[in-house]
């Protein structure tokens, strides 16, 4: 929104300050998050870095270096 009409009344409210973003805010809403969802994505990402992690550690073992945490 870049406009907005406004009474008198609440010009003198506001002190007869006439800057624009005392009447008309400029601020995007943010979207909503659903945390069920991000938290049910982070889970699956967690056990997909483990797995990864896994499977890592086998190359490091039958290459006789030390393996990930």
């Amino acid at each position: 929104r870049y406009s907005r009409r406004v009474s008198m009344e609440e010009i003198e409210e506001n002190g007869f300050n006439l800057n624009i973003s005392r009447y008309v805010s400029t601020a995007k809403p943010e979207a909503p998050l659903d945390l069920a969802q991000e938290h049910t994505e982070l889970t699956d990402l967690a056990g997909q870095i483990s797995e990864a992690t896994q499977k890592h550690n086998e190359f490091l073992r039958e290459l006789g270096l030390p393996e990930l945490p």
